[in-house]
């Protein structure tokens, strides 16, 4: 591809995912999803303006490393402790009841191989906090009780997602599943997280002295983004995905996160903020290209939207994506009905957690084309529903 044709092709992917990004925020829908649809209406899907490229997919990989950046530092660990073992109940049946659920569905019932359902069932486990926490802030409820459980379940949901996902990456390079690979898996992600964080501590306190001093503009987000794409490189190295990288760049540059034995390494909250509001028009740049490469990527024309199979597979997983997670909540002991409703609601949507996933999974060949489509469709459905449900029912019992 020659420069002048992928600059335009650039243009189109950032003012179509701003178009539909603030179409999809007037009707009070995720702008994820429409974002998503920009992607499907400039690619072979309707128009066939733009289609996958190496520039635009590496531009896609550096969106995604932002995106899990922005994940890590926006990830309050005291959450954790003060939703205690509440938090812990829903989001560990809000992982185990959609994977099983949706690996009997892929495996028994749909006939796909291992390595398939897998990442069918692990897709389903993902949560979007970010959808459910915008519509509790509009509802005045990001404070309430069943909120900081929320927020707790989906501390403790990000970080096992971000585990499974790594396991599933390390399955499909490897081709097979053994429990050595699952093993070294494992090993890897706990070193990483070790290690990772004390060294991200350490150059950003450099980073933190030398910005003071510097009298150029912009050292922060410069410095930052290296770090970031460093330990995206550093993770890949130990044979996990380069987002990874980016989860746990951002884990360590938190507010929220310090080492007790460390306590000198610990930044200020006003450098975590500044980093923080720096990086996010560097975020806010690439992450639409990524939801837009996957719209680019599904070419809904040669899904077979005649047969059975795909509406019967859609039809079923998202029976399993809602319940899996509605129910996560009814494990919980001394909460009345209506906060275990919410509870669960709230950790429906799947949004740009379960699009990771999906994506993944096409990229390393693990599904067809119908599958994925079949996924896209379950993530969008769970991500739509969740907000409308959430607006309902809270005006519903403030009417009652």
């Amino acid at each position: 591809m020659d420069a002048p044709t992928f600059l335009l092709q650039l243009v189109f992917i950032l003012i179509s995912a701003r178009l539909f990004g603030e179409l999809a925020a007037y009707f009070q829908i995720p702008t994820v999803i429409g974002e998503l649809v920009a992607g499907i209406i400039i690619g072979p899907s309707v128009l066939g303006l733009i289609e996958i490229s190496n520039p635009i997919h590496l531009l896609a990989q550096i969106g995604i490393i932002l995106l899990l950046f922005e994940v890590g530092i926006e990830t309050d660990i005291g959450h954790l402790s003060s939703a205690g073992g509440k938090a812990f109940i829903v989001a560990l049946g809000g992982v185990i009841l959609p994977l099983v659920l949706g690996f009997f569905v892929s495996y028994y019932l749909f006939d796909f191989s291992l390595l398939a359902s897998l990442f069918i069932a692990c897709t389903l486990t993902a949560t979007s906090i970010g959808i459910t926490l915008r519509v509790l802030r509009d509802l005045k409820k990001q404070d309430s009780h069943e909120a900081q459980i929320i927020i707790g379940a989906a501390v403790f949901d990000d970080i096992i997602g971000i585990v499974l996902l790594t396991m599933l990456y390390e399955f499909s390079v490897s081709g097979e599943i053994n429990l050595w690979s699952t093993a070294k898996v494992l090993l890897f992600i706990i070193l990483f997280f070790l290690i990772s964080p004390i060294l991200a501590k350490g150059i950003s306190y450099i980073i933190q002295k030398w910005d003071k001093k510097s009298d150029i503009p912009g050292l922060l987000p410069t410095t930052i983004v290296s770090l970031i794409l460093f330990f995206a490189w550093m993770a890949h190295s130990l044979g996990a995905p380069e987002l990874l990288g980016g989860f746990a760049a951002g884990l360590a540059l938190s507010r929220q996160f310090f080492f007790p034995f460390a306590v000198f390494l610990r930044e200020s909250k006003e450098f975590s903020h500044s980093v923080e509001k720096q990086m996010k028009p560097i975020i806010h740049l690439f992450t639409p290209i990524f939801f837009v490469a996957i719209g680019l990527s599904l070419d809904l024309k040669v899904v077979s939207w005649d047969s059975s199979f795909i509406w019967l597979l859609t039809g079923i997983l998202i029976l399993v994506a809602i319940a899996g997670k509605l129910f996560s909540a009814f494990f919980l002991k001394g909460e009345n009905r209506m906060t275990k409703w919410v509870i669960g609601m709230a950790m429906i949507p799947r949004g740009e957690v379960g699009l990771i996933f999906a994506n993944v999974g096409l990229d390393a060949n693990v599904f067809t084309n119908d599958v994925y489509a079949a996924l896209i469709l379950v993530i969008t459905f769970t991500t739509l529903i969740a907000p409308f449900s959430l607006r309902w029912f809270y005006t519903k019992q403030l009417n009652a």
